[in-house]
């Protein structure tokens, strides 16, 4: 399975930028729908991706598209995960959110590769065992 970061989800849908749509990561994105590859978005990523939508109309469009997708929520030993992943990554001098040890311990206990264009997370892959999807 393919999780999917905000920073992609927020590129792709969140956008005016029409170039945008031509980054990368967005089209590796439009692959991954037009291929029906098994994806799906953390439960964080959602609210993070609706979060600070300035109108009603842009929430429900984001809601509705991400209709689409199944939802994977955090359970005990994702939190634990992440709680373990941060601590290894500040010993190792990386800064990390909670947020991302979070979309990172799911992504590693799902044994999935996460689909982000987030650099963050590329600094916590060595440390963690986090699979990125070039």
């Amino acid at each position: 399975m393919i999780l999917i970061d905000t920073s992609v989800l927020s590129l792709a849908f969140r956008r005016k930028n029409r170039d945008i749509l031509d980054a990368p990561r967005v089209r590796t994105l439009r692959r991954l729908i037009t291929e029906d590859l098994p994806c799906a978005i953390p439960g964080i990523v959602l609210q993070e991706l609706l979060s600070g939508v300035r109108s009603a109309e842009d929430f429900q469009r984001l809601l509705n598209l991400m209709d689409a997708f199944p939802i994977v929520l955090a359970d005990r030993q994702h939190h634990v995960r992440a709680a373990n992943i941060a601590n290894v990554c500040r010993h190792a001098g990386i800064a990390v959110s909670t947020v991302d040890s979070l979309i990172a311990a799911m992504a590693v206990e799902t044994k999935s590769h996460l689909l982000t264009s987030d650099q963050d997370f590329e600094r916590m892959a060595e440390h963690c065992g986090l699979q990125l999807l070039d």
